[in-house]
């Protein structure tokens, strides 16, 4: 295929999964991704059909559940060149990264070393192993806003045993020297633990070229998985090693083949020498899961499974040389890395203080331009996030918008008052994005409409084949009575008219 049909399909793939964003700028996925149409209709879909259960018992929807929650495991091992066995779900890179601190086998004189560009959950999580007696130290930045392997080298005392970072660096993008310090780390037995909520869905990353012993990511930043589900990585060389946590009956093997034939014995008791999986499923809590954030991080996947992480990584990075552009002609600081292999999908910029730069976001917002200022140990600014959904019609607005404002008068605000201000400009801006979500709503409409008239016409051909009436009065009735306890006169009009379109012919 041609490098111009991959790029239409790339093109006409993220165009068709989120409309919403056809006229709003959003660069703001560092913060939280905007959920592509597949995994909205996956978590609905789950949400609707719960009212039904269509499994025939309790016992088998909890199972099939169970087996939808699984499927995002073998979805997560493909984007980062793993086993399904190795991934264990979780609520969160926060959940992960607690779960990883508590499977160390630390102890009393033991060191921790973190960037001190880290995001706050990174010392939170470490920061609470001090009454055990174990030391966390910073590896400091350079005046770059960046750090390498020299400084973690320098660092490295007997006493470290672990190594703890983000692939990517929240506040100015910087991507670190993975592949370096995982043979440093793998060079000197220290235990490499990475959070990749900056970096997968945006960047490529595999574990077969790239080792490394935990890895945590949410979905709810790059992988456009806002339901609260993530994954983790256990290196299957270093589980033996680690403390498995406490878990749920889920997480251990039942005594028969699943547990709801072992429900079924009347010789089960809650005593006994349970066997747990040496897969890393059971650092998973192992009860009742959350079932629809696991859908929508499934669908999530396989979008960006289709899209390819090494052509996301073209498309962004094309997008961040532009925009370094724009930003260099209006005399801005880019504070993010300028070489390729530093670089990521967040490009951060700041105006020369702190009250400029909240000013700057102010104006940004007050014209539609979603980004956010971040700071973490002196490095940061104006943080732009470059997505798999952003085009270069987004960059110049944000270029526009940062020009205008540089033509005013300068004063240090906070982003809320000015942000308040209404103006024709802003308010054309808000109409635009707020019809362009109507559109997509309508679009969901139309699908649900057409699903609707299907399955109508899957029930009328059931009845005629059971030599039965083709319409069931008393089921119109419950539909119509349904929309108008809802929607009063107008939900009888809409219950009517929608049972005319589905009637289907047999």
């Amino acid at each position: 295929m041609s490098e111009e049909c991959v790029s239409r399909d790339f093109t006409s793939c993220v165009r068709r999964e989120f409309p919403a964003l056809a006229h709003k700028v959003y660069l703001d996925s560092a913060c939280i991704g905007v959920a592509p149409l597949r995994a909205v209709r996956a978590v609905t879909d789950l949400a609707q059909g719960m009212q039904y259960c269509h499994a025939e018992s309790g016992t088998d929807m909890h199972g099939r559940l169970n087996e939808l929650r699984a499927a995002a495991r073998p979805l997560a091992a493909r984007l980062i060149g793993a086993e399904p066995g190795d991934i264990a779900l979780m609520e969160s890179a926060t959940h992960g990264l607690k779960t990883a601190v508590e499977s160390l086998p630390l102890s009393a004189g033991d060191q921790v070393l973190i960037p001190d560009l880290e995001f706050i959950q990174m010392g939170v999580a470490w920061q609470q192993l001090k009454d055990r007696g174990v030391t966390v130290r910073t590896v400091p930045h350079d005046p770059a806003g960046r750090f390498g392997v020299d400084a973690v080298r320098d660092l490295l005392t007997p006493d470290v045993k672990v190594l703890a970072l983000s692939s990517v660096q929240w506040t100015n993008g910087f991507r670190a020297d993975l592949a370096a310090l995982s043979e440093l780390c793998r060079t000197r037995g220290v235990w490499l633990v990475v959070d990749a909520a900056q970096h997968l869905g945006a960047l490529p990353l595999d574990v077969r070229r790239t080792p490394v012993d935990i890895l945590v990511c949410g979905g709810h930043k790059w992988l456009c998985s806002p339901f609260g589900a993530g994954f983790m990585y256990l290196d299957p060389a270093v589980r033996p090693r680690l403390r498995r946590p406490p878990a749920g009956f889920f997480a251990a093997r039942p005594p028969a083949r699943t547990w709801g034939e072992a429900f079924l014995r009347t010789d089960l008791t809650p005593l006994r020498d349970y066997e747990f999986s040496e897969d890393a499923y059971a650092w998973e809590i192992g009860g009742t899961g959350n079932y629809p954030g696991a859908v929508g991080l499934s669908a999530a996947l396989s979008l960006f499974l289709e899209l390819r992480p090494g052509r996301v990584e073209a498309h962004l990075r094309s997008l961040t040389d532009y925009l370094v552009e724009g930003l260099d002609r209006l005399g801005l600081t880019v504070v993010s890395p300028r070489e390729a292999h530093h670089r990521s999908g967040i490009l951060t910029f700041a105006t020369g203080s702190t009250g400029t730069d909240l000013s700057l976001l102010g104006s940004l917002l007050a014209a539609g331009v979603a980004v956010s200022v971040r700071y973490i140990s002196g490095v940061g600014g104006v943080r732009v996030s470059c997505h798999v959904y952003n085009t270069l019609r987004d960059l110049d607005a944000l270029l526009e918008a940062a020009a205008d404002w540089q033509r005013r008068p300068r004063r240090a605000t906070r982003p809320g008052p000015e942000r308040a201000v209404g103006t024709p400009r802003s308010a054309a801006a808000q109409i635009v994005r707020q019809r362009a979500l109507i559109d997509a709503l309508d679009d969901d409409l139309i699908g649900l409409i057409t699903a609707r008239d299907g399955v109508s016409r899957g029930i009328r051909r059931s009845r005629v084949e059971g030599a039965m009436s083709r319409t069931d009065l008393a089921r119109e009735r419950e539909i119509v009575e349904r929309f108008h306890h809802r929607l009063g006169q107008d939900g009888t009009r809409l219950a009517l008219e929608l049972l005319r379109m589905c009637k289907g012919d047999t």
